[in-house]
C-alpha cells in the first residue's frame, strides 16, 4: 500500500527531532561526556521511538485495518499486522 496516514506530517517531524537527538548523542560521545548521560539520551531517542510508532500504529488501526475490514481484506491485513508486530515487540 502507497497512501498517505492521518498521522503521517507528525510521525516525519517525531523523527527529524529523534535524527536530530542522534545526532546529538553522537557528538556527546565524541566529546567524551559522562556515560550515564549518554545512557540517559538513549533512553529518551528510545522512547521517542517507541512514541512515534505507537503513532503509526494507531494511524495504521483507524485506516488501514479498518479499510481491509470494509474490501473483505482483514485477514491479509491482520497476518501483516502480526508480522510487523513480531518484528517491532522482539
Amino acid at each position: 500500500m502507497n497512501h498517505k496516514h492521518k498521522h503521517q506530517h507528525q510521525v516525519v517531524n517525531r523523527l527529524s527531532r529523534i535524527e536530530g537527538h542522534i545526532r546529538a548523542i553522537k557528538q556527546m560521545t565524541v566529546d567524551g561526556r559522562d556515560c550515564p548521560d549518554i545512557l540517559l539520551q538513549f533512553a529518551a531517542v528510545r522512547k521517542a521511538l517507541d512514541n512515534a510508532a505507537k503513532l503509526l500504529l494507531k494511524d495504521h488501526l483507524e485506516n488501514c485495518v479498518v479499510a481491509a475490514v470494509h474490501d473483505g481484506n482483514e485477514e491479509q491485513v491482520l497476518l501483516d499486522l502480526n508480522k510487523a508486530l513480531d518484528h517491532y515487540m522482539r
